[in-house]
């Protein structure tokens, strides 16, 4: 079943019932007070849009004192004129502060609406948020990774240097094999503080028993 393109809406036409009892109480009440023909209708013309104007600037630019001001200004305009044409004044013979207060109307409205149009105001000031405290950040105490040892070349790939052992059935020893040994040694020494001897040379290189001997040989 198709929806009806045209829907009324009671809020809106409360509205256009209400504004329009209000625009017909500031006639009655200018026309009572001496304004009348065009006149007696330029005001709640002049009251409405000053209404409308101050709620458009708090909607668009947020509270201000001005805006605020100047829909109170407003609305207490278009309130008095519904109160005084409900039989609290007698308008058949207006009292002089009436009289006053509509003929400075229009100089009243002028100022707040230029006020409006062309003043950026002062808006109500937003607090702070609270400022978040930046979390602790543990410095990284992680020790850097120890250097892993360059890999033992092997005796057969490595050109033979001469021992330096003046034994001639001493195997020959690769000059990094020696270097790297040293290094061995020198380790065991600093954590033992005794010099490393030729048995556990041998299983630290991992070398067969004549080959350690010979190292052994060069280190000392």
């Amino acid at each position: 079943m198709a929806r009806p393109a045209l829907r009324v809406d009671a809020v809106l036409v409360q509205a256009v019932i209400a504004g329009a009892l209000s625009f017909a109480h500031l006639h009655d009440l200018a026309d009572a007070a001496g304004q009348d023909g065009w006149k007696a209708w330029a005001y709640p013309i002049s009251v409405d849009l000053l209404l409308v104007a101050a709620w458009r600037r708090l909607r668009s630019d947020g509270p201000s004192r001005l805006a605020w001001c100047w829909f109170v200004i407003a609305l207490f305009a278009s309130l008095g004129a519904n109160v005084a044409t409900a039989g609290f004044l007698d308008l058949a013979h207006p009292p002089a502060w009436l009289r006053f207060g509509i003929a400075g109307w229009p100089a009243l409205a002028f100022l707040g609406g230029t006020l409006l149009a062309h003043s950026t105001g002062d808006r109500v000031p937003v607090p702070p948020a609270p400022a978040t405290p930046a979390p602790d950040v543990e410095p990284d105490i992680t020790p850097d990774p120890l250097p892993e040892p360059a890999p033992l070349a092997a005796a057969e790939d490595t050109p033979a240097l001469a021992p330096a052992d003046p034994n001639p059935t001493a195997p020959p020893v690769p000059a990094a094999l020696v270097d790297h040994a040293r290094k061995v040694a020198t380790d065991h020494h600093a954590r033992t503080g005794t010099r490393i001897d030729i048995d556990t040379l041998r299983a630290r290189l991992g070398v067969p028993p004549q080959l350690a001997d010979a190292i052994a040989a060069q280190l000392t």
